[in-house]
């Protein structure tokens, strides 16, 4: 019998059929500028900057624009974060199992910054040297299936709730931040819809499809551009509609004009325009 990935266990053991209120929601974006600005920080800073980079970056934002968003539910009350911090998922022992890396105050971070965090952060838990990853995913495979659910339950409501760390389990407080970011392009999907994780606490999942060619309106005229869509599942306790419109509002304004997040008018005369390129399409 093949050995179930860790992923799956925890799956399996705290998962139960759907009944609670969930919000889903979906943005195309055109991201022929981003790719653009990508490109251009690329040149400027010699960090290898992708879409997920710059995803990340504009999530964060739209979080900090979003009070009501940024925090958790405690005992029935609504608990603000002091800061808004991003879960990067990255996938982990050849694409059999997942991992996050966790970038502390995204918002306020430059998009080569966020990069540089990420490929740190993931190499470390490639390699076996991140010790939150390693001790939990050595336990979970030594604990049988019906230990699992209740244990992952108060070890979440401690750290992810009540804001402790765990030190003998290597365990930090609120280890997924605010929200969790995950790129489903690289298996070459252009859209999927993400379950929530009930042991996570995260009001937020958002999904990156893969950057394709689709026809849009502009000045009339269909014109072929890249698009990139995201998705969002959000706990109905945290969001209404008029939330959802300002999260919706920033992320299409970051993809309008990246430039701005560098204090830029527009690109550079220098710069060529951006194609969606498979390094573009694949990052994550």
């Amino acid at each position: 019998m093949a050995r179930m990935s860790t992923r799956r266990k925890m799956a399996i053991a705290t998962w139960a059929p759907p009944r609670e209120g969930n919000i889903y929601g979906k943005l195309t974006l055109d991201v022929g500028e981003a790719l653009a600005y990508l490109e251009h920080v690329r040149r400027t800073t010699g960090e290898k900057v992708t879409i997920t980079h710059l995803v990340g970056k504009a999530v964060g934002m739209a979080l900090a624009d979003s009070p009501g968003l940024n925090g958790r539910v405690v005992l029935g009350r609504f608990v603000p974060f002091d800061t808004v911090d991003l879960s990067f998922l990255v996938v982990v022992e050849g694409g059999s199992d997942l991992a996050k890396v966790k970038v502390r105050r995204v918002d306020e971070k430059s998009v080569a910054d966020i990069a540089a965090e990420l490929r740190a952060g993931a190499e470390r838990v490639r390699s076996g040297q991140d010790d939150e990853f390693e001790s939990s995913k050595g336990l979970m495979r030594a604990l049988p299936t019906w230990i699992i659910r209740p244990l992952l339950y108060a070890t979440a409501f401690v750290t992810s709730g009540l804001g402790w760390s765990l030190k003998f389990a290597k365990i930090s407080k609120f280890p997924f931040g605010s929200a969790v970011l995950t790129n489903v392009g690289v298996f070459g999907l252009d859209e999927a819809f993400a379950p929530h994780t009930p042991w996570a606490k995260v009001p937020v999942l958002v999904l990156m499809g893969a950057i394709h060619d689709g026809v849009v309106a502009r000045d009339g005229a269909p014109v072929v551009r890249p698009l990139l869509t995201l998705t969002a599942t959000i706990d109905h306790r945290f969001m209404d509609g008029a939330q959802g419109a300002v999260l919706a509002r920033v992320v299409r304004q970051v993809f309008a004009d990246p430039w701005a997040l560098d204090g830029l008018d527009g690109p550079p005369q220098a710069l060529p325009a951006a194609e969606a390129g498979p390094s573009d399409a694949a990052a994550g």
